[in-house]
């Protein structure tokens, strides 16, 4: 699929992003992208894209369609642009969690193409993490074209089984949201012991900034990173044992189990027939 063109059916934040990341490694004039909203569509001008209301009009330029829209709107979404996609026959890319290859299918009819992807909110610059799932129609090229366009935001990664993209969204896709959270709470504890919330918040997020890249720095060594840090006897230890001793990783288990029940869920409720 070299020199390939893009669509993308929403601009929102997932869809705004792709386009931006695409728009800085190929042609704009590749890439389309509809969106009912004029402020949305007026954010893509701005990127150099071709933004319109129409969503035939994307998908009948399209090789590569990116359906960027909520799971709640996915099916009315595909029954409008099935006829459409049936005559283009592009790849159908999915960003909606939990909606399963088989029902997109079943919505658009005619055997297509699709790729589920779970990005995730770092990829609004350009930092994400991708996990992708191909149905058998997708053929190699098409599964490199996919990679190509998410990897304009993220790394990306490949599962061979559909059903851990749930698993897969409640680690990855759910995930800064309880980096997040944790960033919140160790400003909070900051600001409880004396600290100036200003100050506090700053020291906050930069830690975990400068956590997160010691992270990315050093894949699959987050364990010995928090030894060398953890000296014994010490103030962190005093920490580390304090939060363990409060479930701190069954906490974190109870919560991704939770997520990745949701997000089956929604694959159960949104794609019953």
């Amino acid at each position: 699929m070299q020199n390939f063109s893009i669509g993308i059916i929403g601009a929102g934040h997932m869809g705004l992003a792709l386009a931006s990341g695409l728009a800085s490694r190929m042609a704009p004039d590749r890439i389309a992208v509809s969106d009912p909203h004029a402020d949305k569509r007026q954010r893509v001008h701005d990127l150099g894209i071709s933004a319109m209301a129409d969503n035939d009009s994307v998908v009948a330029r399209a090789d590569l369609l990116v359906l960027a829209v909520k799971p709640q709107a996915m099916r009315d979404l595909c029954a409008a642009i099935a006829p459409r996609v049936r005559e283009r026959r592009p790849l159908v890319v999915s960003v909606a969690a939990g909606i399963r290859g088989a029902d997109i299918a079943r919505w658009l009819e005619g055997g297509p193409a699709i790729i589920r992807a779970m990005p995730n909110t770092p990829a609004l610059i350009n930092a994400g993490v991708s996990v992708l799932w191909a149905n058998d129609e997708a053929t190699p090229t098409q599964r490199e074209a996919a990679a190509t366009v998410l990897g304009a935001v993220s790394q990306v990664f490949w599962l061979a089984d559909e059903a851990l993209m749930d698993a897969a969204t409640a680690i990855s896709g759910s995930g800064p949201a309880y980096f997040f959270l944790m960033v919140e709470a160790l400003a909070a504890a900051g600001a409880m012991l004396g600290l100036p919330p200003d100050l506090s918040a700053a020291l906050a997020a930069g830690t975990a900034a400068g956590a997160g890249r010691m992270v990315h720095d050093h894949p699959g060594e987050a364990a010995l990173l928090r030894a060398r840090v953890t000296s014994p006897g010490g103030t962190t230890e005093r920490a580390i044992k304090s939060l363990l001793g409060e479930g701190f990783m069954e906490m974190f288990g109870r919560a991704a189990q939770a997520a990745c029940d949701r997000s089956r869920e929604l694959g159960e409720q949104l794609g019953a027939a």
